[in-house]
């Protein structure tokens, strides 16, 4: 889109922009993206997003899909397989968090039916709409995201910490941090 004014993060890398205007800050609802945002969000710890955005094709592979199922049961051999595969971000703690954050997950959902019930009864499942004008004022954390932050880990989820869960709310639309300007902000709003 030219001329379009969109929140300055985007910058000019292609990929960044398809994820701006098709994916940051939508409403999400199913349960396997949902946990693909959180394995994404805990990799991202230390890390920009535009890394991770660039191997997340590599990710989709290296982790089956983000099939939260098949994650939990990944042994050993699995995890090491994984230290070899230069497509991802080899970091033994991240990637043993993401079976350890499959099993909690599954829990999650037997107790909820579903991790979406679970995640979104902190916004009474509704889209909490910011009204910010500058990409300064988006904060890294809220009380909220320390709220989810502790559920979680009281729960045994790993890499869980407040900035990312901030994060996790922002790219699934449970914050619309899009900046008022920004033409995706009156979309998402609506949605």
């Amino acid at each position: 889109m030219k001329n379009t004014s969109r929140c300055p993060w985007a910058a000019d890398d292609k990929l960044m922009i398809k994820y701006h205007d098709e994916e940051w800050g939508v409403p999400l609802h199913n349960d396997r993206k949902l946990f693909e945002f959180l394995l994404l969000e805990g990799f991202q710890a230390g890390l920009s997003w535009r890394t991770i955005l660039h191997k997340r094709k590599n990710f989709r592979k290296a982790f089956d899909n983000f099939d939260f199922n098949k994650i939990a049961k990944y042994d050993k051999r699995k995890i090491n397989s994984l230290m070899k595969d230069e497509g991802i971000i080899r970091n033994k703690l991240k990637i043993e968090s993401a079976v350890t954050n499959a099993k909690a997950f599954i829990q999650i959902r037997k107790e909820f039916g579903t991790f979406d019930k679970y995640i979104w009864s902190f916004v009474n499942y509704e889209p909490i709409n910011n009204k910010f004008t500058s990409i300064k004022e988006l904060p890294a954390r809220t009380e909220l995201s320390d709220k989810i932050s502790e559920d979680l880990k009281k729960r045994g989820f790993k890499f869980v910490g407040s900035t990312v869960i901030y994060a996790h709310m922002q790219a699934t639309g449970m914050v619309n941090d899009h900046l008022v300007y920004c033409f995706r902000y009156n979309q998402i709003k609506i949605i």
